[in-house]
């Protein structure tokens, strides 16, 4: 294609467009109709540039025009409760429940991982001993002993929001860092099941294995599922830069982007109730069968909801994605 034809036979209709958006509301019928189907044209003008003869300049003057256009064509919306029941009961869910083929695998290898390192760590001494010298093991491991205080080391509700920070940005980490091929989030999973895996070797080696479970199961049933549901997200956002399937990188990209960030704010949510659970129910006199019971209780929650209301909405055509109306129009592609 010949990109100075094609600019000269078109500049007329690019500078139509910007004077008639340069007037703002006061247009007529026809006028505001008009801009309706310029808008529809430029923006396959500029699909048509982007893929037979890409220029920066006019790309990205094009792309500047066309936003501007689509601003004025669909008008601006306000956030209402409205959208956030409608992402608390359809898009948060239908996005876990979309992403399940990734997190499932994820948190199955992932707890695998984690007891074969805790029965290495609690079946060998010298790699007991590579972690720490016997007295420091020891305190770590006698009844009352650090993994028990851990707990209860500073004031619930502080230690709950301590907790829920550090979890969430994990888990928004693990979100983000999808976007290098997903390395950087099978190394942040490492790093938190090495943790576990020394945690359970450590306590089992010291014939404790039962009190160690009995701390961390309440909170980190949710916890993990959140923190794998995040890695799953991350990893598939990682994949679409590999396969976008059948969009553009680009546009694979950005829906899947959109779906992350969505999440990243839902798993807060889980996270803190993780929190509230790790920091008030963890720590307190509460038999241990009847904390553990808690743990379950609010793990099964989790699931129905994410089965129940997210595979219901995705039935009913929910991607987990933003609105049609907040979200940038795909431009249609040349052929």
């Amino acid at each position: 294609m010949d990109l100075d034809v094609y600019v000269t036979a078109h500049r007329a209709e690019w500078e139509r467009l910007d004077h008639l958006l340069g007037r703002g509301r006061r247009l007529t019928g026809a006028e505001a109709d008009e801009l309706v189907a310029l808008y529809q044209r430029t923006a396959t003008h500029l699909s048509v540039i982007q893929s037979s003869a890409p220029d920066p300049a006019l790309t990205a003057r094009l792309t500047q025009l066309v936003a501007r256009a689509r601003a004025a064509v669909t008008g601006t919306r306000r956030a209402s409760w409205r959208d956030v029941a409608r992402f608390l009961t359809a898009g948060f869910p239908a996005a876990v429940y979309r992403s399940r083929h990734w997190w499932i695998p994820t948190a199955v290898l992932s707890t695998l991982l984690a007891a074969v390192i805790g029965w290495w760590i609690g079946t060998h001494p010298e790699v007991q001993a590579a972690i720490a010298a016997p007295e420091e093991l020891r305190q770590m491991t006698r009844p009352g002993g650090e993994y028990e205080t851990y707990y209860s080391s500073h004031p619930a509700a502080s230690f709950a929001a301590q907790v829920w920070t550090n979890n969430a940005q994990a888990a928004a980490m693990c979100l983000v860092l999808g976007a290098f091929f997903g390395v950087l989030v099978l190394w942040i999973l490492f790093l938190n099941m090495l943790n576990l895996g020394i945690g359970i070797g450590l306590m089992a080696s010291a014939g404790r294995l039962d009190t160690f479970l009995g701390l961390v199961l309440p909170h980190g049933l949710l916890e993990l599922t959140a923190v794998f549901v995040a890695a799953g997200t991350g990893l598939r956002l990682g994949w679409t830069l590999i396969d976008p399937g059948p969009y553009s990188r680009r546009t694979a990209l950005a829906q899947q982007g959109r779906a992350a960030i969505g999440m990243a704010i839902g798993l807060a949510l889980v996270l803190f109730v993780s929190g509230v659970i790790e920091g008030f129910v963890t720590p307190s006199g509460l038999p241990t069968g009847a904390r553990i019971a808690i743990g379950v209780a609010a793990e099964a929650a989790f699931l129905v909801y994410v089965y129940v209301l997210g595979g219901r909405a995705v039935r009913a055509g929910e991607a987990g994605d933003v609105a049609s109306a907040d979200r940038s129009a795909e431009l249609p592609t040349a052929a």
